[in-house]
């Protein structure tokens, strides 16, 4: 057991979800027991609605905490802190949490578009479809799950 997170940020519509799946997929075909959290900041989010982001991710196999302002959807029903989370998922290798700007953890961000500046001052690499760019941070192909998956494996960070 790894006990290894990675967050991921993005604008709407950026690409997150999908690579996320893509990446969670890889891992758990290379043996790897995922967990996911997904912030919901809207508080909008609804577990097992086939179409929406807990949906797809709950398909792939992996554990999925959905957590917004009012409540954490893993069994609970109450906010919680994601240290309070990490220690409910138990044993897992890779935690992959998709939002939560303000935590400490290495992050990419994701731009299937432009590339909004906004994220970069808290990110660790980014994942774009553009082969140059004009910022000095780490800049994946969004389309190379496999070179994105070593990236999350060599800078992940020990929870």
């Amino acid at each position: 057991m790894k006990r290894l997170a990675i967050a991921f940020s993005g604008p709407s519509n950026s690409g997150k979800t999908t690579l996320i799946l893509k990446v969670t997929k890889k891992f758990i075909d290379d043996g790897l027991k995922v967990a996911i959290v997904k912030h919901d900041p809207g508080d909008k989010a609804r577990f097992d609605v086939e179409g929406k982001d807990s949906f797809k991710f709950s398909q792939t196999g992996a554990d999925v905490v959905v957590m917004s302002p009012t409540r954490t959807t893993y069994f609970s029903q109450n906010s919680q802190e994601i240290s309070d989370v990490i220690k409910m998922l138990g044993e897992f290798d890779i935690l992959l949490v998709e939002g939560l700007k303000t935590l400490p953890l290495p992050r990419l961000s994701v731009f299937k578009g432009e590339i909004d500046e906004a994220y970069l001052s808290f990110s660790d690499a980014i994942a774009t479809y553009k082969e140059e760019i004009h910022y000095e941070i780490k800049n994946l192909n969004l389309d190379d799950t496999n070179a994105i998956c070593a990236w999350i494996l060599e800078n992940a960070k020990a929870v």
